[in-house]
This record gives C-alpha cells, structure tokens and sequence, in this order.
C-alpha cells in the first residue's frame, strides 16, 4: 500500500499536546515511504527597552538551544528537523509552501483565553494552508479547562480551495 502523503511537516513545541500530534504523525509515516519534517517554530527575539534609543536582545544562546532540541527530538523521531523563526503561522505555511508538504500535522489545544493572548496558531493554519491540515485534540480535562488529558481526537481540514473541513 502507497504512503497517503509523501511529505509531512509535523508542528511541535515543547508541551504535551505536541506529543499527541507527533504520535500522530509517526502512524500515518507508518502507512508507507514518506518523509516526515519535524518542525519548531522560535518566534523572532524581543528587543528589550532600556532607555530611550537603547534596547537589549534576548540571549544569543536562544536559537542554537531551540535547534539543538529540535535536532535532538527529530532524531528520536526519526524525521528531518526543521527550525524556524518569526510569526508561527505564518513561517508554517510559508514553510508548507516552499517544501512541497503534502500535510500538515499541529496541536490544537489552547484554551480561549489562550488563544486570545497568543493567537490560534490551529485556526490560522487550518484556514491558509496550502495543503490539507490534520489538527491533534488532547481532550479536555474538564469543560473550560486549559488541561489536556491523555487521549488524542484529530480531525482534517483542507485549505478553503480544497473545500472540506471539518
């Protein structure tokens, strides 16, 4: 049987709910032949202010840290690793794009107020993606909570030119 995607880039970060979209990932790679990209996503620095005129950066040690966990991770995984900067959404599709990704696998596990402060990485994706989108559901604990529990519901979108989602 012939691998469904012969390109996915799988969208992690360091929390639990990216381990249930990871898993996912690795089972669908399992299908047959394709290539799995492991993707982390660091934002671009803050600059600090100081004073007037005057600004500090993050530590310069951010990056290589972010690349040698993404490293790290992608080869336990046994997948190519990818790091990224910038607005997440966006250098995901953007990524997506220019790598000729077949699917694209994330985490949807924010909670509202969650979302409101950091933005639906899920939702943006879900609907500019050049490609379909598999979102990973980490239940929750309880209703309202922003826990995620230990079981995994996915579901598939495609971007608006494909028409289906769901």
């Amino acid at each position: 049987m012939a691998a469904p995607y012969e390109k996915i880039a799988c969208f992690i970060d360091q929390d639990a709910a990216s381990e249930s979209a990871l898993a996912e990932a690795q089972r669908l790679q399992g299908f047959g032949d394709c290539e799995l990209n492991l993707v982390h996503i660091a934002p671009e620095p803050i600059a600090l202010y100081s004073a007037p005129y005057a600004y500090l950066t993050v530590a310069e040690d951010f990056y290589p840290r972010a690349r040698e966990w993404i490293e790290e991770r992608a080869r336990r995984a046994r997948a190519t690793p990818v790091l990224l900067s910038g607005l997440p959404a966006r250098a995901a599709c953007d990524f997506a794009t220019s790598a000729g990704i077949d699917l694209m696998i994330a985490a949807a596990h924010r909670g509202v107020v969650r979302r409101a402060v950091l933005g639906g990485f899920a939702s943006y994706i879900a609907y500019h993606a050049p490609c379909p989108v598999l979102l990973v559901h980490p239940p929750l604990v309880e209703a309202g909570s922003d826990e995620v529990g230990t079981e995994t519901v996915a579901s598939v979108t495609q971007s608006p030119e494909g028409g289906h989602h769901g």
